[in-house]
Formats: structure tokens, sequence, C-alpha cells
């Protein structure tokens, strides 16, 4: 796991110092070793810049950036290829030798082997970067999910890449322009989704693509190489318990694999079905004790550690808790903007980062459960919304478009969500995944011609795109939809920089692949059935917890930020939400700023993401702008 981060420069005006100053500001995400090398070509400069956290192979053998000796290709890798052991003794069977434990070097070898199509050989979450002296290109590859970030620039004769915006900042002719249309879209979702990004010519690779550029004509191309869409319409014809008896197996498979390191690891464990899923089979398929880690806060409405620790003690792990104030919780809110460097309001970041935070005290590597609700239909919204979908669509086209001709709504104020205008939009958006999104946005694209001094557009993305073809039932959109959107740019974003800004590798065992296509085939009705989300996995689960354990209501991670920020955080808050604050960028529209902003204070605003999300924007507008 490291920072990685470079440029290409076409006017060879860039150097070395440029180099070592972009990498340095990814120190947190590496502080074991750095390296830089600078190719002055004919036709560019290249650098490449890497900070190491130590994770496989901790000698000098793993540093970057790597050369291939038998080709004199360089390579420059965030992540982690976990079958890296299987995939070197293939290579070694075809005439390769290698020279560390690495799977950087194994990477390289691969490509050396099988070119570009070597990405279908992993196992593992990774940007990679990739320059091809014999081709004339480098080539970078996103994983498949997009557990790993990459951000790439393209300004004039400037190619810059990253694992985190804050890299870009340091090099002398990046210009920071705020892309308005994706500011909007973070407004609408709480975060901004791929491939743009808060900056205007910075775009996310997106998962599953990888994309070469050719070092003597500067073109750019991006080619996808996977993605869940030929799963989700080739739905596998299965019983029940077939596919619960396959399940498991690949749930043993893909958590074992998050278990390779040189170093110690150790599992979250909330005591929600997801992260005891993981605990529970890594303790029984293993012969050593996992260690598992849980915080708790004193107030009851905000405290899994009771539950964590019971499902600890029935499976036997090596359990540590750690019971946290919320004043440590509130310390994390003035640093989110350094943490994420785009505008990012999702608020359980702050629980996730304490928890990384006292994780990294005892372990380097820490196993998460996210995607378990984005593969199994667990969250209260996947159910709810399809009743509202149903409930629109029940109506013929012809009727859905009189009756939004007669819903009179007249969008003047943010204060409220207007919920005509909310369903008036559903009415006349026939695409299901179009609903969806307009169902569950914090502001509707009406709200957001209130909310700035001058009109946004929609930006490309997921959201208006066609995802998966019509023959597929509406959970499957759903899923496929937040598969592309709130998982790699919410949930994904949210813990890669909340563990790597303690120096904290996380990894993702929901997301193997073969584990993602097995689930995405299995039909809707194993995983959410009559009111029972998670179905199939509750079931399995069930096999090493008792049900009694089990049971309890779906609490999530969250503090309660709505009422901190009119009270311990009320100085913090009114310093980037004064008149004078709100009208230093431009952008918003004060007036009607200060009427939601009022109305919280008031204790009157009906929903606080809309206010948490402007200050959100705030407070990274002061610290990168």
């Amino acid at each position: 796991m490291c920072g990685i981060t470079g440029f290409i420069d076409f006017s060879k005006s860039s150097g070395r110092d440029s180099l070592k100053s972009m990498a340095d500001a990814l120190y947190h995400r590496g502080p074991d070793d750095s390296g830089e090398e600078l190719f002055e070509l004919p036709q560019a400069n290249i650098g490449f810049g890497f900070r190491r956290l130590a994770i496989i192979d901790l000698s000098p053998l793993g540093h970057q950036p790597m050369q291939n000796s038998s080709n004199g290709n360089w390579i420059v890798f965030n992540g982690e290829i976990y079958n890296f052991n299987e995939i070197k003794t293939k290579l070694i069977a075809l005439g390769h030798s290698f020279k560390s434990n690495s799977d950087t070097e194994v990477i390289l070898k691969s490509y050396q082997h099988w070119g570009n199509e070597c990405v279908d050989q992993f196992i593992g979450m990774f940007a990679i970067v990739l320059y091809d002296n014999v081709k004339n290109k480098v080539i970078c590859f996103r994983d498949r999910v997009g557990v790993k970030p990459f951000y790439y620039c393209t300004q004039g004769n400037l190619f810059l890449f990253g694992s985190e915006l804050k890299s870009f900042h340091r090099h002398p002719k990046f210009e920071k322009e705020i892309d308005k249309n994706a500011l909007a879209s973070f407004f609408q979702h709480g975060y901004i989704p791929g491939p743009s990004s808060i900056f205007k010519n910075v775009y996310k690779l997106r998962p599953g693509h990888l994309m070469e550029i050719d070092l003597l004509t500067q073109a750019i191309q991006i080619k996808k190489y996977w993605s869940i869409d030929h799963s989700a319409i080739s739905s596998l014809n299965i019983d029940y318990e077939s596919a619960k008896e396959e399940l498991e197996k690949l749930l043993i498979s893909s958590f074992n694999y998050r278990l390779v390191a040189d170093v110690p690891v150790g599992v979250f464990l909330s005591g929600g079905y997801d992260s005891s899923c993981v605990a529970a089979i890594l303790q029984k398929s293993n012969s050593s004790t996992i260690k598992t880690y849980t915080i708790g806060f004193d107030e009851p409405g905000y405290n899994e550690a009771q539950h964590a620790k019971e499902v600890a003690k029935y499976i036997g792990t090596d359990h540590s808790e750690f019971y946290c104030t919320f004043s440590d919780a509130q310390s994390i809110i003035p640093h989110l903007a350094d943490i994420y460097d785009e505008p990012f309001g999702d608020s359980s970041a702050i629980p996730t980062t304490l928890v990384s935070k006292i994780a990294r005290e005892h372990v380097t590597v820490a196993l998460s459960a996210d995607g378990g609700d984005e593969l199994f239909a667990g969250y209260p919204r996947h159910s709810k919304s399809l009743r509202q979908i149903s409930k629109i669509n029940a109506f013929p086209s012809i009727l859905k478009k009189i009756g939004s001709s007669i819903i009179n709504s007249k969008v003047d104020t943010l204060v409220s969500t207007d919920r005509k205008n909310k369903l008036k939009s559903a009415l006349l958006n026939g695409v299901i995944e179009g609903q969806f999104e307009i169902i569950n946005q914090t502001f509707t694209d009406e709200e957001l011609n209130i909310l700035f001094n001058s009109s946004v557009s929609k930006i490309n993305s997921a959201f208006n795109e066609k995802l998966i073809g019509d023959n597929v039932d509406n959970l499957v959109k759903i899923l496929a939809l937040e598969f592309k959107t709130y998982l790699p740019d919410d949930i994904l974003q949210k813990v890669d920089r909340a563990s790597m800004s303690v120096s904290l590798e996380g990894r993702e065992p929901f997301l193997d692949h073969r584990l993602v296509e097995f689930v995405f085939k299995l039909p809707s009705e194993f995983k959410l059935n009559n009111g029972t989300q998670k179905r199939i996995l509750k079931d399995i689960v069930h096999k090493y917890i008792p049900k009694e354990i089990m049971e309890r209501p779906k609490m999530g991670f969250g503090v309660p930020v709505n009422v901190w920020c009119k009270s311990e955080l009320l100085d913090l808050f009114m310093s980037h939400m004064s008149d004078e604050a709100l009208a230093i960028s431009g952008l918003l529209n004060v007036n009607a700023v200060k009427e939601i902003r009022n109305k919280y204070l008031e204790g009157s605003l009906e929903n606080f993401e809309r206010i948490w999300f402007i200050f959100i924007f705030q407070q990274w507008y002061s610290r990168w702008m």
C-alpha cells in the first residue's frame, strides 16, 4: 500500500524538485520509504513518485519505482495483488525469474508476458502506472471495483496523476479551477461521481478501466476491461441451497486472500452482519486467533461496542474495544478538508477516521466489511425506493404524463424538500435508475438553480448512462447503479482516505471480483425477500453465529453532527457559514443559504444534510482555494 504520483510533461519543464514535492504531499500514505525516478526523453519528461507503506516484502527489494531488468519497463503501484504467489509460480513455469518476493515485480513480469491483459490475472486492489519504454507508452490501470483511487489531470502539455489531489497542488503548473457542475453533483449526492472531480480538467479513472498515453502523439485512450454489466444480465439458474453453498466457498476464499501480508492484520468489527461475517469466517478457517477491533461511545444510540463484544466472544477472536468521547470525534471535523481533498459529505468519515487511528496503534492492515450492503441490498433506501418506484410505474405512461402536468410545484426556497417537485420529476423520468436518483437526492435539479448564483448542468456519470439491459428486475438496476456510484465514490473513498490518513491499509474482503460477479448473477429474491434484506448472507452468518445474537435493528456508523454544529462546534460552523464566508467563493446564493442556516440554528430545518454539505464545501474551499 502506497501513495503514487507523477507527471508526463511534453514541454519538458518539470523536474525532480516538483516530483519530490508531489510525492512528499502523500507522506501519510507511505511513511516507510520514498522514491522518485525522472526519465528525460526527447519527447517528454516523465516523473514517477512514490511513498511506501511496507506490507509485502518489507526488504529494500520492494522499493519503488521498480524497473524490470528484462525489458527496461518501470512501475509505480498502489495496492495489493493478493494472488501474486500463484501468478509468480505460473510465470516461473513460463521461464521468468524474480529478484524479490513483492507483488510489484509480479505485475512487471505479468505485463511483460501478457501485455495489458495481465490485469485479468490479478485478484486485488490496485492503481498501477507502467512506463513501457519499447512501445513509448504509459499505461494506467485501476482495479475493477475502485478500491484504490486514481486521479489524473490534463492541462495543455501537462499530464499529472496521483492517489490524491493534494499532490497536484505541489506542481507549479497545476491550475485549480472549480468545476461548478461537479460541485452541483456533490450537493445532490454528498460526493462527486466519477469520472469528474471538483476541478476542471481533473478526472478519476473509472473502476475497471485502463488508460494509455502515447508518448509520441500525446493521444490518450481509455478502455473498459471489466464491469458488472455481463454478470447482472446473466442470472444463474440455481436453487437457494446450492447458491448458499457456493457463496460460502467464495466468501472463505475472498476473505482469506485479504490476510496475505508480512505485517499484523486486524478486522474492524461492529457487530453487524457484514463485519461479523468477515470475522466469523476468518476465525473458523484459520488456526491462529484473529484480532478484532471496535470503538464505542457512551451514548447508547451511537454505541455498537456491546454487540461487537458479544459476537467476538462467541466466535473467539482476540478482541479489543476502545471507548471514545464525542470530543475525540469532534476533533477530527476541522481536519476533514485535509483528509478528503475534494468536498466529501458522508459524516461517517468521522468515526471511520477515529477507528482507523486507534487500530493503527496495533496493526498495519485492517479488514473492513464495506460492499455488503451494495451487493446484498442492505440499505433501507433499497426496499423503500423499490416500493416508491413500483407505485410510480404502476400507472401507464400517458397517466404519468398527465399527472406530472397537473402537479403545481414552484420551488422558491431550500428550507424543506419539495416532495411535489420530486414526484413530478420521477413521473417524467422513465428510467428506473433515474427515478432512484431523484428519490434519494439531497437537492433536486430545480433547487440547485436556487442554491447557485448561476445555472448548472448535469455532469457525465453513471447516473445518466445506460448501465445494463432492460431485461433485469428493478433491484438489479438499483444495485448496479449503487455499485458504480455510491460504492466507489463515497464508501471506498471514505475508507481509503480515513485509513491512509493514519498510514493504515484498509482491505475490502467483500469486493473480490469473483464474489461480486457471482452475487450479481443471483436471483434478486435471494437478496431481498418479503422485506428481509441480505437474506442469503444472513443465512450463511447464522451458520457461524446464532440468530438471536445477530438480530437487531441496523444502526449505521454515525455521530450526531446535527447537534454538534449548533453547540460544541458552533464557532467552527459559523466561521465557515457567516454571511462573509458564504460570499467568498462567489458561487452560492448567499440569501438562500442564510435562510436554511438560520432555520437550522433555530431548530426547524427538516433535512440537516442540506446545511452539512454546504458547511463541508465551505471548509474545503477555505483549505484548498
